[in-house]
């Protein structure tokens, strides 16, 4: 016999007891986890595999749904629409909700429009260069005296316009006094592959996106955007560490809810999310794309920190002069 959603928040409020995993692993209902960015990338591979972890945990079934478009804010608007009976999520970039208002003229939601439940993983970003920049070129410090000798060349790519990578790189313009043109492309592959090609001088993205190409050489990563250094590449200093204080930027992937969902239904999940992340095939999974995994302390810590990032990302938004209509 299949739960109502009525029951279902009911059951939740239970806790993890046997009776509880009966009647769930016995129900109908499905749950979804929405994700705004394609199949295949890095959002819906972990949004997948903590769907595997929570089937029969938290429903009989955990589906990914892709709500694809306008730089993840269609999905986000979903979740606004969508009934707080914990059987709708979303799995998202911290940034659509601490940088995006700051960029968007018009938005579809606002921050509190959803709930913050956990984040389940951190990432940090890389700046690297390619062929179109010499081999001697080895670190931020010689970056710069090669830009202000090639001004004309000196281009960095980004995965999107009005992305973390977009302000990174703006930041470190401003920071170091140089001109970077600033190219942005539908994602990091295009942006990767006409870096490895020489088309472009150097480029902003995810640490990972760096990761498959490090090897062969064509491309060599100056600097990350932590206050630390990268288990992935330990060899790379950071930009604090090359004199560059202000350029941090780490961005994390959180699970969300519905305004007014029950708050025993949050506490579900945010259990559920703790419980999935030690798992292995979970980690070794965000692993290949350099993620840490990351349960916040608690809910209120995590609205807190995102409350927090948004304040922190105004005043470099602003200062880079851009902003959008679309």
């Amino acid at each position: 016999m299949g739960l109502t959603r009525r029951q279902f928040v009911s059951t939740l409020a239970l806790g993890a007891t046997a009776p509880w995993a009966a009647q769930v692993q016995a129900q109908t209902l499905q749950a979804r986890i929405l994700a705004g960015f394609p199949a295949g990338g890095s959002i819906d591979t972990t949004a997948r595999l903590i769907a595997e972890a929570w089937r029969g945990r938290y429903a009989g079934n955990v589906l990914v749904e892709q709500k694809v478009g306008a730089g993840g804010r269609i999905a986000i608007a979903a979740l606004k629409e969508a009934v707080p009976d914990g059987l709708t999520l979303l799995l998202s970039p911290a940034s659509m909700f601490t940088i995006y208002p700051h960029v968007f003229r018009r938005l579809a939601y606002a921050p509190t429009d959803v709930v913050p439940v956990t984040s389940v993983c951190e990432y940090t970003c890389g700046f690297g260069v390619g062929p179109m920049v010499p081999a001697s070129v080895t670190n931020l410090a010689q970056f710069v005296e090669w830009a202000k000798a090639n001004p004309k060349q000196s281009a960095y790519g980004s995965p999107a316009a009005g992305a973390m990578p977009h302000f990174l790189g703006n930041q470190f313009e401003r920071a170091a006094g140089i001109t970077l043109t600033h190219v942005p492309y539908r994602g990091a592959a295009p942006g990767m592959q006409e870096l490895m090609g020489g088309q472009i001088a150097s480029g902003m993205f995810a640490l990972g996106d760096f990761l498959p190409y490090l090897a062969g050489g064509k491309v060599r990563l100056l600097g990350v955007t932590d206050t630390k250094r990268s288990r992935f590449t330990p060899e790379v200093p950071t930009f604090p560490e090359q004199g560059f204080q202000s350029i941090i930027g780490v961005e994390s992937f959180g699970l969300f809810v519905p305004a007014k969902t029950p708050a025993a239904v949050i506490d579900r999940i945010f259990d559920l999310a703790r419980l999935a992340l030690r798992e292995k095939a979970v980690t070794e999974g965000m692993a290949k794309f350099a993620f840490e995994p990351v349960v916040s302390q608690s809910t209120e810590q995590y609205t807190r920190q995102l409350s927090r990032e948004r304040e922190r990302w105004a005043p470099i938004v602003k200062a880079s002069g851009f902003s959008s209509d679309d």
